[in-house]
């Protein structure tokens, strides 16, 4: 049966979205059937990062009733499958967040995984995404109001009796302000399921609109997420495979085209 994994997150700004569409090209990348659903339906980032911002069919329009779920499906070259959310205010206003449960068997019906992009923060647009997950993954920074943020989206999660796959900590850097994986698993109390570095490819990826995975497959940040994703679905992987070479280093250095 298929798995619907949400990725939440208990504040804005920490990477949830970024974390979203690359976990998803990562499962992808090693032959898994996946599906990335944009359910910020406030704020939708998930077309945007990818370069369609707007599209004829959107989720909207299926959680309205309008359309069948595949119609609102796009395939990436990849193969990921994305289901992007409607920018438009006017169709915002006539979803209702709470409403999303009802339709779990619907997305569970579109692929092998199902990753789900939910509202930052804890309103119920969050929880509405938080229903309908058979996993939770949490997206923090390793720094104290983002953990805490963090601590808040896995103690509401837990009262749901909602499964805590772990955390995916961003934007790390390594240095002696931001706060250790030790600290961070001890405050959290949940597995840490990988640690993304802070990386100029997914600023770039960003700028190409599409995944770091795609764009700059052997950087730090495709790894650490293909990493991820390997162990989410349990086969092997060793990101020293995508090292890249001495002489790449060298192009990059000097600041020619390459992918990492």
């Amino acid at each position: 049966m298929a798995k619907i994994i949400v990725i939440t997150s208990g504040k804005g700004g920490v990477g949830k979205t970024t974390t979203a569409i690359n976990l998803g090209a990562a499962i992808n990348y090693f032959g898994k059937d996946v599906s990335v659903i944009d359910c910020n339906l406030s704020t939708p980032n998930v077309g945007i990062h990818l370069g369609s911002p707007e599209v004829p069919v959107n989720l909207n329009h299926f959680l309205l009733n309008k359309v069948q779920i595949e119609e609102a499906i796009y395939k990436h070259e990849s193969g990921l499958k994305i289901i992007p959310s409607s920018l438009s205010i006017k169709e915002l206003r006539k979803v209702k967040p709470e409403k999303l449960k009802d339709f779990k068997k619907d997305f569970q019906g579109i692929s092998e995984y199902v990753i789900l992009d939910s509202a930052a923060g804890l309103g119920e647009e969050a929880l509405g995404a938080i229903e309908l997950a058979d996993e939770l993954i949490v997206v923090s920074n390793p720094e104290m109001p983002a953990i805490t943020d963090a601590l808040k989206a896995i103690k509401i999660s837990e009262e749901k009796n909602k499964k805590i796959k772990g955390v995916i900590i961003t934007r790390v850097k390594k240095n002696n302000i931001e706060m250790s994986p030790g600290v961070v698993k001890d405050m959290l109390e949940v597995p840490i399921l990988g640690m993304v570095p802070e990386d100029n490819s997914v600023s770039e990826s960003l700028h190409q609109k599409d995944a770091v995975v795609h764009t700059h497959p052997k950087s730090k940040a495709a790894r650490a997420y293909k990493e991820i994703a390997a162990q989410i679905i349990g086969v092997n992987y060793d990101s020293n495979q995508d090292e890249p070479t001495i002489f790449e280093k060298i192009a990059k250095a000097f600041g020619k085209k390459s992918k990492f």
